[in-house]
């Protein structure tokens, strides 16, 4: 699962959170593991200035775009297209069985903002920017049209939804650029992507966002969330403030059970654990593609170190829209998930893969051998 970093009842988890059960599950007020894991994870990233924890990635979503809200006194967010950041309403597009279907999304030169719930307010689709992925000049030019109107960039640096393909260098650099001219704030969604990096897959990029939500594996498998960033724009969350820009509270945000699990989760989790479950996830691509090739069935991979995903198509899509399954493809995606099944591989339902610590060499040489034989049953299918 991405949020079990270290598999399922990890001993060192376990007998931690077992501990912090017979003190209590939730106060009234803040706890010293709160502290201690809020210093913990600041000390893995230099931009992390502040963190304020909640609980799940929607909710560190929901709460970045609010904080840029409040920070810079605009309205409108920008995101890519069909990139998934939780629940809220402003942070979705172009996603709903009706939605999404290309012949709604409308140009590549200007996407459409689309609802992936019925009843979406009109209003809040209107408020939600979207621009392509891995298109620097069609994304700028977006953005110039909307302006001071923004408040923020949302970017999730490696998508799942659009296909986990890595971000572009000159792609991130640009929406940062564009951010520092237009006085707006550039936001990274790290939920799934922190577990490649000890400071998250930002550290691979050189780009320095404005906040960061957090979520998935620094829970330690109990649900979690947390935005980090600059000290002024967390300063809008700030209870002793006056005014408080964005008053924020939660009533299970911070537990101590949770913060338990996560401290000792992200303290096993260092830069051996991070370089040795990157190496394993590479290595099993490798294999991987080498199986595609010796079955010559139309498949390929995308993604980085300890999570990837294999797409029935013949060469790597490139955003949203080509990633998007053509009938035949998707097809085929439901056979090869169910093979794998077959096999005793469970993989998320787009064909996507996540390698947990526990995982060695047998357990990668177990994944490819099931990847061959489903590859190999795709091959005959007519």
């Amino acid at each position: 699962m991405p949020s079990s970093i270290h598999g399922h009842a990890h001993p060192a988890v376990v007998s931690a959170v077992t501990e912090q059960l017979a003190k209590g599950t939730a106060y009234a007020a803040a706890t010293e593991v709160e502290v201690r894991y809020a210093e913990a994870l600041c000390a893995r990233n230099p931009s992390f200035e502040r963190l304020r924890f909640v609980n799940s990635g929607t909710e560190a979503a929901m709460c970045a775009l609010k904080a840029a809200r409040a920070f810079t006194g605009r309205p409108k967010i920008a995101k890519v297209e069909g990139a998934y950041h939780g629940q809220y309403d402003y942070a979705r597009s172009a996603r709903a069985p009706e939605g999404a279907t290309p012949e709604r999304r409308g140009s590549p030169d200007n996407p459409v903002s689309v609802p992936v719930a019925r009843g979406t307010p009109a209003s809040a689709l209107d408020d939600v920017v979207v621009i392509p992925f891995n298109d620097t000049q069609r994304a700028l030019a977006i953005l110039e049209a909307h302006g001071r109107e923004l408040a923020c960039v949302l970017l999730d640096l490696m998508p799942h939804r659009v296909g986990l393909i890595p971000a572009d260098a000159a792609f991130v650099e640009a929406l940062r650029a564009w951010t520092h001219a237009n006085d707006a704030l550039l936001v990274f969604d790290e939920v799934i992507t922190f577990r490649a990096d000890v400071a998250g897959l930002q550290a691979h990029y050189g780009v320095t966002p404005d906040l960061t939500a957090l979520g998935k594996i620094i829970g330690g498998g109990l649900p979690v969330g947390a935005v980090a960033g600059r000290a002024d724009v967390m300063e809008v969350m700030n209870p002793r403030a006056e005014p408080v820009l964005f008053p924020h509270a939660g009533t299970f945000s911070a537990n101590p059970v949770t913060m338990t699990a996560g401290l000792t989760t992200m303290s096993l989790y260092d830069e051996a654990a991070v370089a040795r479950l990157n190496e394993l996830g590479r290595r099993a691509v490798a294999d991987i593609e080498e199986a595609i090739r010796a079955t010559s069935v139309a498949a390929c991979t995308t993604g980085y170190g300890s999570i990837f995903r294999v797409h029935p198509k013949p060469t790597p899509p490139r955003n949203y829209r080509e990633t998007y399954p053509t009938a035949a493809e998707e097809a085929a995606r439901k056979f090869l998930v169910d093979a794998l099944y077959e096999e005793g591989v469970v993989v998320f339902s787009p064909c996507t893969v996540t390698l947990s610590t526990p995982m060695g060499e047998a357990e990668d040489d177990a994944l490819v051998g099931a990847f061959e034989v489903a590859f190999a049953k795709l091959a005959r299918e007519p």
